[in-house]
């Protein structure tokens, strides 16, 4: 064992945002490194080996422009300084911690915490289509409806349209109260849970009830034509071939459209091929398309999330 090593934190903030909730990111510290890392008030104490102490120590340092200002530090942040350590790219990481994307309406700050997730960002920026596949919790419909925001309330796009299937999972649209609308609201939630975080409820009415922001299911897209929108098209994975040929060719001028989903929550019948998987086949090498595939690296959920991703990759292989 080599002599601990101790880092002042500036900050009794910076020591909490480091520390993570209930010491969570001192965990993933501690199990990246197989050092011991231990907070006392605004001191870090790490005991192993030579080696273990300086990967530490280079982790903590890599995350410097995160907890100097006590910002929340994600298990996500870590594991992206620690793939930035493994493939030198410290100064990529930086610009990462540094680009904020966007504020909510609570004043939290909301930037990409992986290096694809990065990536993806740039992709819908700069494609009129990009599709992106991933397991849940990666932020794939989350950071589209961040971006499409943003862009609205820049006035870049006259409308947005958010869209899914409403595909029942396990359950019956029919036992439900209410017309179809009021049916499928429940589908659609998530989509609005997303919005209310930069635009507040009256706002958001006053939008929808002027077909500025419109949240519907699938099949109302048919025989339109999308001019000057922001569309995204939600849980891809449950849509038929037909339906996602529907929506894809609904895209017109000055338009942009992301299509998100996870292969291996789909909610099809067992013999339903899904759009999703038929559309990445046929357009895989089309011009002016972007495609963007997280994994289980790119959860920025609970850590436990993460893992439990990772055991039914495992499983289904």
């Amino acid at each position: 064992m080599a002599e601990p090593l101790t880092i002042a934190l500036p900050t009794q903030a910076g020591a909490i945002a480091l520390a993570g909730e209930k010491e969570e990111n001192l965990k993933t510290l501690a199990r990246l490194t197989g050092a011991t890392v231990v907070l006392r008030g605004q001191e870090l104490y790490i005991y192993g080996t030579e080696n273990q102490i300086e990967l530490s120590q280079q982790l903590v340092r890599s995350l410097e422009d995160l907890w100097s200002q006590g910002k929340s530090i994600s298990n996500a942040d870590i594991l992206t300084a620690r793939q930035a350590l493994d493939t030198h790219r410290q100064g990529e990481l930086q610009e990462l911690q540094r680009d904020v994307l966007a504020r909510t309406r609570r004043g939290d700050e909301v930037r990409a915490k992986t290096f694809r997730q990065r990536q993806y960002i740039q992709y819908i920026r700069t494609h009129d289509l990009t599709f992106c596949s991933g397991p849940a919790g990666t932020g794939k419909t989350y950071l589209a409806v961040v971006i499409a925001a943003q862009a609205l309330l820049a006035n870049q796009y006259e409308r947005l349209i958010l869209t899914r299937p409403a595909v029942e999972a396990g359950e019956k649209l029919g036992f439900l109260p209410g017309d179809l609308q009021q049916k499928v609201d429940p589908f659609l939630r998530p989509l609005y849970d997303a919005l209310y975080e930069f635009i507040d409820q009256e706002k958001m009415a006053n939008l929808m009830e002027r077909g500025v922001i419109e949240v519907a299911p699938l099949a109302y897209m048919r025989g339109r034509t999308l001019n000057n929108a922001f569309v995204i098209v939600d849980e891809a994975q449950n849509t038929t071939p037909a339906q996602m040929k529907m929506v894809l060719t609904r895209l017109g001028f000055r338009s942009r459209m992301v299509v998100t989903g996870d292969m291996t929550q789909t909610d099809l019948p067992l013999q339903q091929q899904s759009g999703l998987t038929v559309a990445l086949k046929i357009l895989q090498h089309l011009e002016g398309i972007a495609f963007c595939e997280f994994s289980q690296k790119d959860v920025v959920r609970n850590p436990l999330v993460q893992r439990i991703v990772a055991a039914y990759e495992q499983y289904e292989k």
